[in-house]
């Protein structure tokens, strides 16, 4: 059996292709939807604490503490940066010498890696409130191909550095 097709003129079937390339993302299909987060900037192994405050061993300091998951490429490197932030009513700001730059913690090939700095602050006049934020980085022949930024939350156990033992805090109040 053959089927007779009608023919279409030329201008209207070029009219309707430029119909069809009109229509909106959505009514292409599931190709268009809303790309993902990237799995390392999802993963429960990117976080950030606050692992020492003003204890008996380490006065008057805050320690904060990171930890990233690799990406399992083994021409990457992850990057931290750790900063401390002072409340100042419902505003934090940033103290400028409590910042440690980038650092280098290692190859992405592994599951997770941890890392901290600890700073000694100053005497002050009032009581105040501190957290930390530490910045990550997943680098490439040197340059950044995913970031991501953490604030200091309660709950997460450090590998190491924390006093007490297992000291997990959003936050740290200094007398």
């Amino acid at each position: 059996m053959v089927l007779a097709v009608p023919m279409v003129p030329k201008r209207l079937a070029a009219a309707a292709l430029l119909l069809i390339g009109a229509l909106p993302a959505p009514a292409l299909g599931a190709a268009a939807a809303k790309p993902k987060a990237p799995a390392p900037v999802q993963s429960r192994h990117l976080w950030a604490t606050v692992d020492v405050c003003n204890t008996k061993a380490f006065p008057r300091v805050i320690g904060v503490r990171g930890s990233m998951p690799g990406t399992g490429l083994a021409n990457e490197r992850m990057f931290m940066r750790f900063q401390v932030q002072y409340q100042v009513g419902s505003d934090w700001k940033f103290i400028p010498a409590a910042d440690t730059g980038f650092r280098s913690v290692g190859a992405a090939t592994f599951k997770a890696r941890q890392a901290g700095q600890q700073f000694t602050i100053p005497v002050a006049t009032v009581p105040y409130v501190l957290r930390g934020v530490v910045s990550f980085q997943w680098r490439r022949r040197g340059h950044a191909v995913l970031k991501a930024q953490r604030i200091t939350m309660a709950g997460h156990i450090a590998n190491a550095g924390a006093d007490p033992k297992g000291y997990s805090a959003a936050a740290c109040a200094l007398p």
